[in-house]
Parts: C-alpha cells; structure tokens; sequence
C-alpha cells in the first residue's frame, strides 16, 4: 500500500480508532489532515505525524463540514481519502434515552457522515476517484441491550453507506463501512458508572469473543488502509466485519 501524493481526511482523529486511521495512512505517505473537537488531542496526533495542523470543530454542524472540504481543497486541491472515524456512545435503552441524548448522536454518527460525505463528493466526482470508509459497527447489524441509539445509528450508518456506494460506483468513487467489534479504546470505558477493571475486559472478551481477547485501534485501522488502497479497488459498498469472530458464533 502506498500513498504518497494522496489526500486523506480522517475524522475523530485525536483518539483510539481514528488516531490509529491517521498513523496507518501517514505511515504509507498519506498527507493527513485530522479533524476532531478535541483541539489538543488532534494536535498532538498530528504533531507526532508531522502532519499538517488539524481542523478543530464539530461534524455535526454542516457548515464545519463545508469548511473542513473547501480548506482542504484550498491547501491541496483534491480530496483522495475520507475516513468517517468519529463517533460517540449512549449507553441506555429506549425508555432511558432523552430526546437530547438522541439527537447528539444521531448528530455525530450519523449527520456528521452525511454532512462530510457530501461535502466532499462533487470533489472526488469532478477527480472521478475517491475513497469514503465510514465507521460502522457489528451493533448495526446484530443489535446489543443498552445501547439502543447506538444501535440505530450504526444500522443507518451501514445503509447510508450501500445507498451512496451505489450512486457513486460509477463516479470512480469507492465507499465502504469498516464494522468493529469490541475495540480497546476510549469509547469501551465511556458513559459508565465506573471504568472496567483489566480482569473485566479481559473476562469479557474471553467469555464472548472466539479469538479470545479486544481488538487493538492498529488492527481496524489495518483494516482501513487497505480499503483505501488501490489493492481494494473492486471493493465498494461493503461492510467489512472486524470482530474477532464475535459475529459468526
């Protein structure tokens, strides 16, 4: 894999996954330009990368959106690689999800793709290439207790992903959603009461993961690259199990 000379967006790219993403696609020459609302965790991504300075910001604002594609097209003038990484976590059921609850993260999850994805499409259109990989999850297909927004924001995200893979297949343009499992990254501890001990991720992930441990940030991000890679280049519109098994039990 290689991409020098290749323009790649990566959204929550100050932590876990997207940091990953980032490293995996600097790596192999990729200029990165990191996007996150955490300003000093995607500098200090970026700054280990020698990438260029991130773009702080919300993605569930459409306008940031807009302004993330035409400062990159501005700086560059192409946009190769989108990588939809940020996402955020309501651990509740239905009845314990508020309306506010909802909304942010169908904000993040699912409008921040959208918003991004079309903003950087007419682009990538006009360049007749260009790789979208949005961040789904097995939680979208197979569903989970207590996460019930999640869920749904998951299962829109894969949909989305096949809709627009299809309208753009013949752009040039390849979109696909990368679908982890369980992953050791920030978001595993967030929105509980406590953070899980060691022995406890270590016990679930032996007790339903047929590998028999977590996932490592560097093993989707992997996974990523090579969807972005021109080695990938019949693949569009799929979802790309990363579980460890957990979905073919």
């Amino acid at each position: 894999m290689e991409f020098s000379q290749r323009v790649a967006i990566v959204t929550g790219g100050a932590s876990g996954m997207g940091a990953a993403c980032a490293r995996a696609l600097a790596a192999q020459g990729a200029t990165v330009i990191i996007v996150d609302r955490n300003v000093d965790g995607a500098r200090a991504v970026a700054d280990e990368l020698g990438a260029p300075p991130p773009l702080a910001g919300d993605v569930s604002q459409s306008a940031f959106c807009n302004q993330v594609a035409e400062s990159v097209l501005s700086e560059y003038g192409r946009i190769d690689i989108l990588v939809n990484a940020a996402g955020i976590i309501k651990r509740t059921d239905a009845i314990e999800t508020s309306d506010e609850a909802w909304r942010q993260i169908f904000g993040v999850n699912v409008d921040g793709i959208f918003f991004l994805c079309r903003a950087v499409l007419p682009h990538m259109r006009a360049q007749q290439r260009g790789v979208i990989i949005n961040f789904g999850s097995i939680w979208g297909d197979i569903g989970a207790a207590g996460v019930a927004a999640y869920c749904a924001t998951k299962g829109a995200v894969h949909n989305l992903t096949r809709a627009m893979a299809l309208d753009h297949a013949r752009d040039g343009i390849r979109i696909l959603a990368v679908c982890p499992g369980e992953v050791e990254t920030p978001m595993l501890s967030s929105e509980r009461a406590a953070p899980p001990t060691r022995a406890f991720l270590d016990d679930l992930a032996d007790r339903t993961i047929p590998v028999g441990r977590l996932a490592q940030p560097v093993e989707i991000a992997d996974v990523v690259a090579f969807l972005a890679s021109d080695q990938a280049s019949y693949m569009t519109g799929a979802m790309v199990t990363v579980d460890g098994g957990f979905t073919a039990r």
